[in-house]
């Protein structure tokens, strides 16, 4: 995964960016929204995953 060796100052490189595009009333919807989709992603890949090995075990 490319994103893995990010870090710290890459970390808030991306929220002074993110400050100076959206503006500080716009950052905390933004983050909701991104919360909001990477859980239905998680939520997502392990319905996939269970569903792939409900199955592999029926066969």
């Amino acid at each position: 995964m490319p994103f893995g060796n990010i870090g710290i100052p890459g970390l808030v490189l991306i929220i002074i960016l993110a400050l100076i595009i959206f503006g500080p009333s716009k950052l905390p919807e933004l983050g909701k929204a991104a919360g909001n989709t990477l859980k239905e992603f998680k939520n997502a890949t392990k319905d996939l995953i269970s569903d792939k090995e409900s199955d592999k075990d029926a066969k």
